[in-house]
């Protein structure tokens, strides 16, 4: 059995000025936004769910993104509406968010 339900891993990659990356698109900010709202719904620590940070995750070009675990769901979002419907549509009901999903 794994310590987390789910383990969430956002890329928040820096690269040079001149290339893209997903923290160029606010990744790091919405990472913050997404473990203050797992915490606040009670979702957070064992058992539950983990939000952490990643280095890339080798998918710049459909940046910024999130990878889900076990269910190894991969995640595009822009926004704090996007986080909002991935922590309330796959971390509480279990369906995946098909208009994100890569």
């Amino acid at each position: 059995m794994s310590f987390f339900d789910k383990h969430v891993f956002i890329c928040c990659n820096q690269r040079d000025a001149c290339q893209d990356c997903c923290n160029n698109h606010g990744s790091s900010e919405l990472l913050g936004y997404m473990k203050d709202k797992v915490k606040a719904l009670g979702l957070a620590g064992e058992g539950k769910i983990r939000v952490n940070k990643a280095g890339c995750l080798g998918r710049c070009d459909d940046g910024p993104v999130m990878v889900v675990y076990p269910e190894e769901t991969w995640y595009t979002f822009l926004d704090k509406e996007d986080i909002d419907e991935i922590v309330h549509e796959h971390m509480v009901n279990g369906r995946v968010v098909e208009r994100l999903k890569i």
